[in-house]
């Protein structure tokens, strides 16, 4: 797994847990879970385009 071992995992979760506290790491997860989705979800390759019309009442007002 990129060539990290147990030690250097620990390590990096110890750093973590200093630097955002102990009561964030389920947001900073659940946060990093949906971001994977998200990304796996674009990269699938669907071309969804969503488009919407602008509501320029007030152009038309205007004109």
């Amino acid at each position: 797994m990129f060539g990290f071992g147990m030690p250097e995992l620990i390590i990096i979760l110890v750093i973590v847990i200093v630097i955002f506290g102990a009561g964030r790491l389920p947001e900073i997860g659940g946060a990093l879970g949906k971001s994977i989705r998200n990304f796996k979800k674009a990269s699938e390759g669907k071309d969804e385009i969503e488009i919407k019309p602008r509501k320029d009442s007030d152009d038309n007002k205007n004109s």
